[in-house]
């Protein structure tokens, strides 16, 4: 099944735009929160992540309408993935369902691990 998710900010932005377009992309339900993406706990995203099942595919039209770091990104595609469900981008084109998405996901993540580590080195 595709999972679409859709967030945006605040109550006066809308959501249409986001749902139409996960809509096309084959998403058999959408899951939407109007929340700052800053926030980790979301009540939609949580309940999605709930509602995944194996083989299941997440697909947001950006990722930052996910999350706003890329470490929250890494740690909601993880949680995703733990449930036996892959994850897609349709802007940036990321797609963990097969393995060139995987590859281009996992360099997302070895750099954010390399920041992590430079910014410690530069703490110490």
């Amino acid at each position: 099944m595709i999972i679409g998710y859709a967030r945006v900010s605040t109550d006066d932005q809308k959501l249409e735009a986001q749902t139409d377009a996960l809509t096309e992309a084959g998403a058999e339900r959408v899951f939407a929160d109007k929340i700052t993406g800053s926030t980790r706990s979301r009540p939609q995203l949580d309940q999605m992540i709930d509602h995944l099942r194996q083989g299941d595919v997440v697909v947001v039209t950006k990722y930052d309408r996910l999350a706003r770091s890329l470490r929250d990104l890494l740690d909601i595609v993880e949680s995703i993935a733990e449930r036996g469900a892959g994850f897609r981008s349709l802007v940036e084109d990321i797609d963990t369902t097969n393995p060139a998405g995987r590859l281009v996901f996992h360099v997302f993540a070895s750099i954010a691990q390399f920041e992590r580590e430079r910014i410690s080195e530069r703490t110490r």
